[in-house]
């Protein structure tokens, strides 16, 4: 027999699920353009180190093993933080309302280039990450 892993409360298996689980991350476009100008691999290399370092951090909370089960129905959305005082800034606004998300560093240059929240509902962090857009 089959054995769900869904996170407790979470709809049976074939019904439809109420809130979408959605992972954002959220990655600084002025790393693509100049005078910075990095490679695009590079700047989807931070993006995927964030999503993987929020998800092992987080691995023991319900969402996050109901967002894994979902294999490849995942959903990330991939946002764009200006420049980095947008990205520490936002760093601090979920801090603040105890979003948990990782913060990826640069190292050794020890530079932020991107944060990453654990899977969460999408209805209770989409306000948080309104003023950002979709990167392009």
């Amino acid at each position: 027999t089959a054995c769900s892993m869904a996170a407790p409360g979470a709809a049976p298996p074939g019904a439809a699920v109420l809130t979408a689980l959605v992972q954002y991350v959220v990655v600084r476009g002025d790393l693509a353009r100049p005078p910075r100008s990095w490679p695009l691999g590079a700047v989807v290399a931070q993006g995927c180190h964030a999503a993987l370092a929020a998800v092992h951090a987080y691995r023991e909370h319900p969402d996050t093993g109901a967002y894994l089960e979902q294999g490849g129905a995942m959903r990330t959305v991939v946002l764009e933080a200006p420049d980095e005082v947008s990205l520490l800034d936002l760093a601090q606004i979920l801090r603040q309302n105890s979003i948990e998300h990782w913060l990826w560093t640069e190292q050794p240059e020890g530079i932020p280039t991107c944060l990453a929240l654990r899977p969460y509902p999408k209805d209770q962090v989409q306000r948080l990450l309104r003023n950002f857009r979709l990167l392009q």
